[in-house]
């Protein structure tokens, strides 16, 4: 082998190596980069959905209390709780059922 042929061989060695390192960059930094910032939107999406029906469940309940006279008070003063935590439940329900049925129609 002579010195020229050592020198070829070590350049076509050294950019493999670029274009492996180059394409391992491409194929694994972009997507999880595009990932992360779907997980990032996500979480902060979410965060603020859950703070929404909570503010929509305290607002129920205050309603309860508050505008419905005399009907909740005295011994049954825990209805508008329970009356509120059905509705977070019903809420809850149709946001599931959403996803869900959302989800269905994408793998068709």
């Amino acid at each position: 082998m002579s010195l020229n042929s050592k020198a070829n061989a070590k350049s076509q060695a050294s950019e493999f190596i670029e274009l492996l390192i180059a394409y391992v960059k491409q194929e694994t930094w972009g997507p999880i980069s595009r990932l992360g910032r779907y997980v990032l939107f996500g979480l902060a999406g979410s965060f603020l959905i859950a703070t929404g029906v909570v503010f929509l469940i305290v607002g129920f309940l205050r309603l309860l209390q508050t505008e419905t006279g005399s009907a909740f008070s005295g011994h049954l003063s825990w209805l508008p709780y329970i009356f509120s935590a059905l509705f977070g439940l019903i809420v809850v329900a149709v946001a599931v059922l959403g996803v869900v049925k959302k989800r269905d129609t994408r793998s068709i």
